[in-house]
């Protein structure tokens, strides 16, 4: 998921838009050809249990996730500075 999310979109067919979201439907397409077992409950834990909390669904859209960080290709995650 990284590796799609942050890094080669392309892989597995991904369009992320300006702010990195793209489609969940689409992600687990991709996904669910490398391992069937993979379902939207599924993918749902991997996001909430993440330690490292990489990555979120859309908190209006539900059927958006992106990579909350560390991307290589040109995002703007429209975060807001904050004082440390």
């Amino acid at each position: 998921m990284s590796l799609l999310l942050r890094h080669q979109p392309e892989l597995g067919g991904l369009q992320l838009d300006e702010q990195g979201w793209t489609s969940v439907s689409d992600l687990l397409a991709h996904l669910q050809t490398k391992d069937p077992s993979i379902d939207r409950f599924r993918l749902e834990e991997i996001v909430a249990t993440n330690n490292k909390k990489r990555f979120a669904f859309h908190p209006e859209e539900v059927n958006l996730i992106r990579a909350q960080q560390g991307h290589s290709v040109d995002v703007e995650l429209a975060y807001r500075p904050v004082d440390p």
